[in-house]
């Protein structure tokens, strides 16, 4: 037999690796429609103008793993890495809505003959069937224990028909929703690989399911019974990976890992014709009008191979079943239900209703004639006798059926149409991964450590890791009898729960502290009738929530301390020392499918409730992580990728600190594990994971914070983005002094933190400043001014705008300056007595509590500017920084708190395009300028005289550094200014 030779073009560039792709033609092969599960896009492509550019549908984040059409065409659907399943009008490719959406990638979808049910499912377990009408989930179908790869509904619309990847087919009858037939191990096992998918197909008479066999063969079942019909035996050499049957359903096309493509003749079960690849075909699709295939391989590439069915053999399109070829009304979607009756009214004949019919399964006579027409053809006339003896039976059944449904529909057609809905969050634990089959998974992950566990038949093994095995305690594994699949771990024990499980159907909850004094520490509490949904641990207590929707809150030791009804449904919680953190649903998902989340935090300690509210979300996404920064704030991370914290401003608000879409590379998803003040921590996983795998050992990524800023007209976002930090970081530095000062303890160290803080928040200011001076951004400009913490950065700023010849700026800033030392000297008046005589420590903190850190530590220990230059304001106090207080006994120098200054010789630019009348006016109402460069030597004097002058008249400069002559003639002291760090100085 002559081999022949197909070329592919590029549909997908793919990754290195293979991935599964997908190939449709639509009802008039129009178009092909292809993707790939290494690319988030889907291509609709021209087939008569291949080199035409296809259009492009961008609408998932990760690849796509599935595509479905409807029978007429009118509607795509796509499936996706990014668990989501999502409808498009077709062939225009507007997108039309997230139809629903799974806690793992999605692998197979399905509509069903009319068009009014859509069959999903994946990695998750259950299939979905969806009603597209209004985007209800009709049924959920649970018994596969793998990754379901296959789906097809049944032509006739009675049964669905399913596969997993450890090869265990389904038959499930719609109606009822019940398991019919399970066929075990009768597929192939395609492991881990989600390059190959398991499938399975209807004939297009819907008399016969095609599976993936054994032997690398196709294996026939019968449609009522399940019963082993035949099998196509030939020459492929490993697994089948792919079937497709003809429109008339007297050819199949299959692929296998050999890289070949067989042609069958089903009736003869040989094969007619075949076709080697380079690559592996993972999909196919016979033309509906024509003797033609679509191809397309692992790596993305697809073609047409034409006249597949030898030209003296009878076409593929002809004879094909009236049930398959009979077009549609042309709606998007309509009910199967509403096409029956259609089909009941335009009947001509008995016989013409019986081909078409979609309603109860047929007698046994015609299924036990149906077989043997297939294996003798003589008796053709015999069994289209009987079958019209047997339509006059399965008319009545089905005007029976439609009867007694009809008044069901008109009761309940309204709300069906009220009833859309997206489906509300399942509960999670955060820092958990979804079990896989012979796999180790993550019960929990944090920044302290890790759980794992591992099933076995009987049991699962659990192992306790931390980071830093240097601190955390050795703990020995653990034999889990009790199936464990969320845990909580901090530094002094963890707790486990499991689902309902066992013949009494309870749900357990294990806490094991890492020491204790006593022996039989740990402690368990059993559920009859209530299923743990999420556990936290905080610093004495372990609290669980409840199908019950109850809060449980236990001490360490086991005691039962607290039962709290909370609101609705538990999403997820979190823990931190005192204080625990509830997630729960207060209403279903808006039509927009937009989470409605509300969250408590509670003191436990204390019995209080703190904070409560509205839980934000990015429109669209669920939550994916939530927990505690090491610091104590709040956090939460949702599916879009934008992480928010939690803080007391404004009466409690989430301020959104990450993007991921900014910073993530193309193919890469951030596993969240925790976060401090300004990083991050996370998990790089690669597409198609969404979650890293306990093997090989997880690698931690840290990624700065920053906030989501628009585009500034300045060109600054960095510097803005380090402003609004930097304001964060003081506002819960300082609510921190005030709870420790309230209760007596000691603040210096958080006082030392604020004022590190402060002056690199002064820095960062007076970069904005100078940004602003040469945007003309001036108002702006004076805004900022008033920020600044230290005196020496404002007259900094003043320098800075007589140096860029802006007096009128410079008088506003002096006027600030002045205004600022005023009220310092009202201040200095009311603590410095209160703080000689009266040694109350809490009343010097209220007496100063409205200042900075940096202003409340110049206030308990002041000290004089030694310079004899008068000023219109008091006497500037020098800041100490509290640690150096107590350290060395003496401040630390001025320029630590300064901000970032120009090289000094920038002054002599300035002065010299100035006359001396000007410099002699600017140095007499303002401090000296370190930003102008020094005049050259004829115009040297001059300055020395005008400097000279001003020498009794302003304050002398802390920021300029002057050189030697500039010294001498204004007698002014180094030693009298401290040293600048930022600004080198010029020697004559």
């Amino acid at each position: 037999m002559k081999i022949k030779s197909l070329k592919l073009r590029e549909a997908h560039k793919g990754s290195a690796n293979a991935s599964f792709c997908s190939i449709l033609w639509d009802l008039n092969a129009h178009h092909l429609v292809t993707a790939s599960s290494s690319e988030p896009s889907i291509s609709i492509h021209d087939p008569l103008l291949p080199s035409n550019p296809p259009r492009v549908l961008r609408h998932h984040r990760d690849g796509v793993t599935a595509l479905a059409l409807s029978p007429n065409s009118t509607c795509l659907s796509s499936g996706s890495i990014d668990h989501s399943v999502k409808l498009y009008k077709f062939p225009g490719g507007e997108f039309e809505t997230n139809i629903t959406r799974f806690t793992l990638p999605i692998r197979a979808l399905a509509f069903n003959k009319s068009g009014s049910m859509l069959a999903a499912a994946g990695d998750d377990e259950g299939i979905k069937l969806i009603n597209t009408i209004d985007g209800s989930i009709a049924r959920v179908l649970k018994g596969h224990r793998g990754p379901v790869t296959g789906l097809a509904f049944d032509p006739n619309g009675e049964y669905l028909a399913s596969i997993d990847s450890i090869g265990t087919v389904i038959y499930w009858e719609l109606q009822s929703g019940r398991t019919l037939y399970t066929l075990k191990g009768v597929a192939p096992d395609t492991g881990s690989d989600t390059s190959i998918l398991n499938v399975l197909s209807w004939s297009p008479d819907g008399e016969t399911l095609a599976v993936p066999g054994l032997k690398n063969d196709i294996v026939m079942y019968d449609r009522d019974t399940a019963e082993k019909l035949f099998t196509l035996r030939g020459d492929h050499t490993q697994p089948i990976c792919f079937m497709s049957w003809s429109p008339n359903g007297k050819y199949m096309a299959t692929s296998s890992l050999d890289k070949q493509i067989l042609i069958w003749d089903v009736n003869r079960k040989q094969d007619i014709d075949r076709q080697k690849f380079d690559n592996r075909i993972c999909c196919m699709a016979w033309k509906p009008i024509g003797n033609a295939l679509a191809v397309i391989d692992v790596m993305g590439k697809y073609g047409v191979w034409e006249s597949v069915v030898p030209s003296s053999m009878k076409s593929p399109t002809e004879d094909i079943p009236s049930s398959r070829s009979k077009n549609s009304n042309g709606l998007l979607f309509f009910d199967e239900e509403d096409e029956e009756d259609q089909e009941l009214s335009m009947s001509g004949s008995l016989s013409d209703l019986g081909e078409d019919s979609h309603g109860e399964s047929e007698p046994p006579s015609r299924k036990r004639l149906r077989k043997q027409s297939v294996i003798d053809d003589d008796q053709h006339e015999d069994v289209y006798n009987e079958l019209n003896l047997c339509t006059k039976t399965e008319y009545r059944k089905k005007v029976h059926r439609i009867n007694k449904e009809s008044s069901d529909k008109e009761r309940d057609g309204s709300r069906s149409m009220m009833t859309f809905r997206p489906k509300m969050q399942e509960a999670f634990q955060p820092g958990s991964t979804p079990p896989q089959p012979g796999k180790r998974n993550f019960l929990c992950y944090n920044m302290l450590g890790s759980i794992t566990t591992i099933k076995h038949d009987e049991y699962s093994h659990i192992e306790i890791d931390f980071h830093d095995t240097s601190t955390g305690p050795r703990v020995p594994p653990m034999t889990d009898y009790y199936g464990f699949t969320m845990a909580s771990l901090n530094e002094n024990g963890s707790v486990f729960a499991n689902p309902c499980k066992g013949e009494k159907n309870m749900s357990t909850l294990m806490y094991r502290p890492f020491s204790s004094w006593a022996n039989n520490s740990e402690w368990y509490m059993r559920f009859e009738g209530e299923e743990v949904k999420a556990v936290a641990l905080g610093g004495t207590w372990v609290a669980a929530v409840t199908s019950l929707n109850f809060l449980r809150i236990y001490t360490d030791g086991g005691l039962q301390k607290h039962i709290l009804s909370l609101n609705g449904p538990v999403v997820t919680a979190a823990g931190f020392k005192d204080e625990l953190a509830i997630v729960t649903h207060i209403s279903d998902c808006l039509p927009s499918n937009e989470q409605m989340l509300e969250f408590r935090i509670f003191n436990i300690s204390k019995g209080t409730q703190p904070f409560k509210g509205h839980l934000p979300l990015t429109p669209g996404s669920y939550l994916t992580w939530f927990g505690f920064t090491e610091e104590g704030q709040l956090s939460s991370y949702d599916s879009k990728g934008v992480l928010r914290v939690f803080t007391s401003q404004y009466g409690g608000n989430w301020l959104p600190l990450f993007s991921a879409s900014k910073e993530r590379k193309s193919g890469e998803n951030y596993w969240v594990v925790g976060l401090n003040a300004s990083k991050l921590f996370c998990i790089v996983c690669k597409n198609p994971d969404s979650f890293p795998q306990v093997l090989p050992k997880p690698v931690l990524t840290l990624l700065n914070l920053s906030f989501p800023l628009a585009s500034s007209d300045l060109g600054e976002e960095a510097l803005e983005n380090e402003f609004m930090l930097n304001n964060l970081h003081l506002s819960q530095i300082q609510k921190r002094i005030e709870v420790m000062a309230d209760e007596g303890l000691d603040t210096t160290p958080l006082d030392d933190e604020a004022f590190d803080i402060e002056a690199a928040q002064d820095r960062c200011i007076f970069r904005l400043i100078a940004s602003c001076c040469n945007g003309d951004k001036l108002v702006r400009a004076t805004e900022l001014v008033k920020l600044l913490s230290v005196e020496k950065s404002v007259r900094g700023a003043i320098q800075l705008a007589t140096a860029l010849k802006l007096p009128i700026l410079a008088e506003r800033f002096n006027n600030i300056l002045e205004e600022r030392l005023q009220s310092k000297t009202e201040v200095l008046k009311t603590s410095l007595p209160r703080s000689k005589h009266d040694r109350n420590v809490k009343a010097d903190v209220a007496a100063s509590m409205a200042l900075t850190a940096t202003e409340r530590s110049e206030i308990l220990e002041p000290t004089f500017s030694s310079s004899s230059a008068k000023l219109s304001a008091p006497l500037l106090i020098k800041k100490v920084k509290s640690s150096d207080r107590v350290k060395f006994g003496k401040p630390k120098t001025d320029g630590d708190q300064t901000a970032c200054l120009e090289d000094s010789r920038e002054v002599n630019d300035a002065g010299k395009n100035a006359g001396p009348s000007q410099v002699k006016n600017l140095q007499t109402q303002r401090p000296s300028n370190p930003f102008l460069k020094l005049p050259n030597n004829q115009e040297e004097k001059k300055v020395e005289e005008v400097m000279s002058e001003s020498q009794s008249q302003g304050p002398s400069n802390p920021f300029f550094k002057s050189s030697n002559k500039v010294g001498e003639a204004t007698g002014i002291q180094q030693s009298h200014r401290p040293s600048n760090p930022f600004l080198k100085s010029t020697a004559k």
